[in-house]
């Protein structure tokens, strides 16, 4: 990737820091169980235990206080981090139907990358049975890059699709 970037120092090609998954619950303003069945699936798709994520301050009009839990994220690095990735390249975004890749519109002008999801089923670990309600979550690669064009040509060495190939 140095020579196909042109940048003479190793240490400004680009590499994956961190993925962090989230499932944000404003239902979980009113029914507490809410947070447990997200933590559960979260745990089961990522392999980590989730932190539960808390509001900063309130909200009357969506009645939420501050400290009320309303969502659940995890961070993955290193190994873990790398075996989602490829779960996810591989098995999960060719479970969609008529998934063409990932618009460019998906980057941050930072070098990261955010997908969403408005179905956990998609990953084998979730058993369609056992789930209680279907939950969308948010997956955002974060790369050293601070270009978008270098995330990108390193994300489709790791064999992610995008939908279109000429703009970005």
């Amino acid at each position: 990737m140095k020579q196909e970037l042109k940048v003479d120092n190793i240490f400004i090609v680009p590499r994956i820091e961190k993925v962090v998954i989230n499932i944000g619950c404003g239902e979980a303003a009113t029914d507490k169980k809410v947070i447990d069945r997200a933590l559960e699936d979260l745990t089961l798709i990522s392999g980590q235990k989730p932190l539960i994520a808390k509001a900063r301050k309130s909200v009357a009009a969506f009645k939420i206080r501050k400290d009320l839990p309303i969502g659940v994220k995890v961070t993955l690095r290193g190994k873990r981090m790398y075996d989602f990735l490829e779960k996810l390249f591989k098995i999960v975004l060719p479970r969609i139907r008529d998934f063409r890749g990932i618009p460019a519109k998906s980057f941050d002008g930072q070098g990261n990358v955010s997908i969403g999801f408005s179905d956990q089923t998609l990953f084998p670990e979730i058993d369609y049975d056992k789930i209680d309600k279907i939950r969308g979550l948010e997956i955002t690669i974060v790369t050293s890059s601070r270009d978008d064009q270098h995330a990108r040509k390193l994300l489709e060495k790791m064999g992610l699709k995008f939908a279109d190939k000429d703009s970005n």
